[in-house]
């Protein structure tokens, strides 16, 4: 029933005014996940220069390309203001790498999975707690999996209101923002990546080949999750 409510609440209105509208229904309570992407870099400046009540938070998985770390300085550069970080717990990342090595997620499905869930899922729990909104970056031409999704859901898994902006753009619509409002973003995106998690897992696409080839590119295609983004409807391969 809420989210019908907020749908009619909503409906309307541009894309900062529905952001200043959760963020004053839930204030305190709304987070925003960026992991420095094309889609996420036109969301933070919407959120920083418009002075939207907004927690931005990142996962820093120890394992991101030089790229992403150069854009999250240069964001912090540009806006001034603060974007947090959640690592891995210490004790559980020990115990793999110890157990395992560095780069045990390359032998098995189970064990990327494991590196997955201690680098990105754990951190990002702890990020949502305490929350009701979460805002992300899905736009609904990323996956043919998102064809039955809104901008706004009830995510099931964590308890919580999902809200996607930028829904309904297209990546077109995305690079022009982000031309015309001179935001910074990863270069990776002008080699071959139109979706960048952690260096050793994410690979350019070569022309011809799927939006997500270039993640756990080794794997097979039904395989490729890490469970960022669980809904009734789908399970994608993000790193929100």
């Amino acid at each position: 029933m809420e989210v019908e409510q907020l749908k009619t609440a909503l409906s309307g209105l541009n894309t900062i005014e529905r952001l200043n509208h959760l963020a004053d229904k839930y204030a305190g309570r709304i987070i925003f996940s960026t992991s420095f992407g094309w889609e996420d870099q036109a969301i933070t400046h919407l959120i920083f220069s418009n002075n939207i009540p907004i927690k931005v938070f990142t996962l820093e998985t120890g394992r991101l390309f030089p790229e992403t770390y150069y854009v999250w300085n240069r964001t912090l550069e540009v806006y001034n203001q603060p974007i947090h970080a959640y690592y891995p717990q210490n004790e559980l990342l020990q115990d793999m790498v110890n157990t395992k090595g560095p780069n045990s997620f390359y032998e098995s499905v189970e064990n990327r999975k494991e590196c997955c869930y201690i680098r990105k899922i754990e951190p990002l729990k702890r990020a949502l707690k305490g929350n009701e909104v979460w805002v992300t970056g899905i736009r609904a031409e990323q996956s043919p999996n998102r064809e039955d999704m809104h901008d706004l859901e009830w995510d099931e898994s964590n308890q919580l209101l999902k809200f996607h902006p930028i829904f309904n753009w297209t990546l077109e619509d995305v690079k022009t923002y982000i031309r015309e409002n001179n935001i910074v973003y990863n270069t990776l995106h002008d080699k071959g990546f139109p979706s960048i998690g952690c260096a050793p897992c994410t690979r350019a696409v070569q022309p011809g080949e799927d939006f997500r080839a270039g993640r756990w590119w080794w794997e097979d295609q039904s395989k490729k999750e890490c469970g960022l983004h669980n809904t009734a409807e789908e399970v994608v391969a993000d790193n929100e």
